[in-house]
């Protein structure tokens, strides 16, 4: 399992995976997951993704992501078996995690065998 990965590599394995989001976040704020909700995954303009949280129609909760600002993707193995991955952006030089999603299972990539670099469902 690799330790860190681009956005790019994140984001699109990510939106192939709400089902396994148990909780997500800023250093302020939490959503947990929850049998009522799922998760939606959007471009809310040319700059910005938005992840909802929704209960029927209704938004519980979003997160406006701007790419341009995340560094890269720091995975860590967190509590009963579940994955961090903790998207940090450098601010005067030191790492700070700015959103972060709780997972069921880690990334991994795909061999490449043709079919390039994807996550997948272990």
């Amino acid at each position: 399992m690799k330790n860190s990965l681009s956005f790019k590599e994140f984001w699109p394995w990510l939106t192939e995976h709400p089902n396994c989001i148990l909780r997500a976040g800023t250093a302020d704020s939490v959503v947990y997951d929850d049998d009522d909700y799922y998760w939606c995954f959007s471009e809310e303009d040319a700059r910005t993704l938005l992840v909802q949280v929704m209960r029927g129609k209704r938004p519980v909760a979003e997160l406006f992501i701007e790419p341009e600002h995340i560094t890269f993707v720091q995975i860590t193995p967190g509590e009963k078996g579940e994955y961090n991955f903790d998207l940090v952006t450098e601010m005067q030089g030191q790492p700070q995690v700015i959103y972060y999603f709780v997972l069921t299972h880690a990334f991994e990539e795909s061999e490449r065998n043709g079919q390039g670099s994807h996550g997948r469902l272990h």
